[in-house]
């Protein structure tokens, strides 16, 4: 239950929650927390304080402090995909740099929680890497599907390239966060123009071997 000081008296008023509003707080608080702390520092003390509750209510709504964590790393990276989200009113190649404009600023405000999330305690735990896997397989799939309109086929060589240039836009941009050498505005090119070269890449190198063995 949470408690609130009704104005001009000490009173407190019991403010009741459903069981999906409860769990949706609690989870909340968590990723609010983990702005500015590692996962395995969020306790549940202080999140049963913060939201009011005793520490046994919380396993009420999760069976773990595990679970619990976990939970808070699902709403983050749901929260991650919602921001970075293409906008379809855009030509194809400005929907690709506004996403990855996006992702930059995401994570540029979340430094401390992403860069701990993949870099930290959390991407050693078998569910949390299968948390990152999801949510790296919907930012392919996305991708993918924006594929045409950049005058890219879609087959099973390209959806791997793609899932490469996932990891590539991960990886450069953790660097970019710890040691900003390069501008956001030069980060963004480099990853948005790494996806035609990483996808175009194996039909110029079979063109290349072609012509080599032609010769």
């Amino acid at each position: 239950m949470a408690f609130v000081n009704s104005p001009g008296t000490s009173t407190t008023k019991r403010t009741r929650l459903s069981p999906q509003q409860r769990r949706a707080q609690l989870i909340e608080l968590g990723t609010e927390m983990l702005a500015d702390r590692p996962l395995e520092q969020i306790s549940v003390e202080d999140i049963a304080d913060q939201a009011g509750v005793s520490r046994g209510l919380l396993f009420h709504y999760f069976a773990s402090k595990q679970e619990f964590h976990l939970e808070i790393v699902r709403e983050s990276s749901r929260v991650m995909l919602e921001r970075t989200a293409p906008d379809p009113s855009l030509p194809p190649y400005e929907i690709l740099r506004d996403s990855i404009a996006n992702y930059v600023d995401y994570v540029t405000d979340k430094r401390q929680m992403y860069v701990s999330l993949l870099r930290g305690t959390p991407s050693g735990d078998p569910q949390m890497r299968a948390v990152f896997e999801d949510t790296r397989s919907a930012m392919a799939e996305r991708t993918v599907a924006q594929l045409g309109g950049l005058d890219i086929e879609v087959t099973p060589t390209i959806v791997l390239a793609v899932r490469g240039w996932i990891a590539f836009v991960e990886e450069t941009t953790i660097n970019w966060l710890t040691a900003p050498e390069l501008s956001r505005d030069e980060l963004i090119d480099l990853n948005v123009n790494a996806l035609p070269a990483v996808a175009l890449a194996p039909g110029m190198i079979t063109a290349l071997l072609g012509t080599d063995a032609d010769a």
